[in-house]
């Protein structure tokens, strides 16, 4: 079962030595060899997710990203690539200028109709300017924009019919369920509170923030999204982080409009958009440990007063915020993801137990841990990256079970010592 965000920073060194022979190739003009070794270094062997094979001088290739499939060839004087989005029976004028419009932010590539009125996206260029560099880019810009275009574009404009769809696997009816539940339950509870307004909006706004951003990092690691709802999630992180100088308020009024949008969904437009995805790409940046360690000793604070005033859910959202903004938006180090992950587990213990998971590491209904069990995960993790980082020892005594707050607080401290030095 997966969770989160794709992300390609986790390579092994075997690639990374792919792609300085693919640079060395490219730079003695033996470009079907410099191919050969790219998509040898894009191949994720977990993933699957490139194949390619040359014969009489041409390298066909194939590229997965998401619900989409990239096809393409490589010569020794061009190469293209390709990737089918939707069918049309009629040339509707909205969606056309929508495509159109796109193209002028595409830098590599650009919608286009082919001779079966599909729309695509396409990418050429001459192999003697086609250095891995460029097709690095080109082949992520086609694929991240054909993935996030074909469930829009499906969704809003419904005369277009899908293609090329044949590779996805969609989740179990029961998982689907479980999971659209969860989506509904959550999102109800937040808005609940925020119209209970305990304490005010008004004048603590920030706790309410900290809360629907919380919301909106765990449903979009819990649930993997894909389509009109993952969409959705970005352009709330979008609107509320924009620099327009709105009001506080205002942005949380807008995140509650997005939200009951989402509520408002049939449950059969979600489950459309629930399936197995085979991804290349990945669209968040990578950082360090010092980063992470940067955050929380910006936001954790915030969490203080919440606690110290009685309105623990408030409080427990700040850590909330930053353990989701991190797994949102950065491709952070491995030993870092793994202990994000286990977060989410105990605090979001009751979803995890419904997906199938044994360990009730967190009983909601008296507010206690298994202190055991987690230590024991905690020590599993050290083993799976004592390798690479031989210095990764978390500090397990620094945990406080007293509360959730106090242990979701003492968890983060107790990630903001780690040394994650690699050996």
């Amino acid at each position: 079962m997966r969770f989160g965000r794709y992300t390609d920073s986790y390579k092994e060194e075997s690639q990374y030595d792919f792609w300085d022979r693919s640079l060395e190739f490219f730079e003695a003009e033996e470009y079907l060899k410099a191919y050969d070794a790219f998509f040898r270094y894009l191949h994720d062997k977990t993933e699957d997710n490139v194949r390619w094979e040359e014969n009489d001088g041409v390298i066909r290739f194939e590229v997965y990203q998401g619900s989409k499939k990239i096809v393409g060839t490589a010569d020794r004087t061009k190469i293209s690539a390709e990737a089918r989005i939707a069918h049309t029976d009629k040339l509707d004028i909205d969606f056309m200028r929508r495509l159109l419009e796109h193209n002028f932010r595409l830098k590599h590539s650009r919608f286009a109709l082919d001779d079966e009125n599909n729309i695509t996206i396409r990418f050429d260029s001459f192999t003697l300017d086609g250095s891995p560099y460029k097709l690095y880019f080109a082949l992520k810009e086609v694929a991240t924009s054909a993935d996030k275009q074909d469930d829009l574009l499906l969704d809003e404009f419904r005369g277009l019919q899908a293609v090329d769809a044949e590779h996805l696997k969609p989740l179990p009816e029961e998982e689907k369920k479980l999971k659209f539940d969860y989506l509904a339950g959550e999102i109800a509870w937040v808005l609940e509170r925020l119209n209970r307004k305990q304490p005010s909006i008004d004048e603590y706004p920030g706790g309410y923030a900290y809360m629907l951003l919380h919301l909106i990092y765990k449903l979009d690691y819990l649930i993997r999204p894909e389509g009109f709802m993952m969409e959705t999630l970005e352009r709330m992180h979008r609107r509320y982080f924009a620099n327009d100088g709105a009001p506080l308020g205002d942005k949380i009024e807008g995140l509650k409009r997005e939200l009951q949008r989402l509520m408002n969904r049939d449950q059969e437009d979600f489950f459309k958009e629930m399936y197995e995805v085979t991804s290349t790409f990945g669209i968040t940046n990578a950082v360090n440990h010092d980063r992470i360690v940067s955050f929380i000793d910006g936001e954790l604070h915030n969490m203080n007063w919440y606690q110290e005033n009685g309105f623990p859910m408030l409080a427990v959202s700040v850590p909330g915020y930053i353990v989701g903004y991190c797994m949102f938006n950065y491709a952070i180090p491995l030993p870092d993801r793994d202990l994000f992950h286990l977060y989410y587990r105990i605090v979001e213990t009751p979803f995890f137990l419904k997906l199938g998971f044994v360990q009730r590491l967190y009983n909601v209904a008296n507010d206690s841990f298994d202190k055991k069990g987690i230590r024991k995960e905690l020590k599993r993790i050290v083993e799976k990256h004592q390798d690479k980082y031989p210095q990764f020892s978390p500090k397990t005594s620094m945990l406080n079970f007293r509360t959730l707050p106090d242990f979701a607080r003492s968890y983060l401290l107790m990630m903001r010592e780690l040394n994650l030095t690699r050996s």
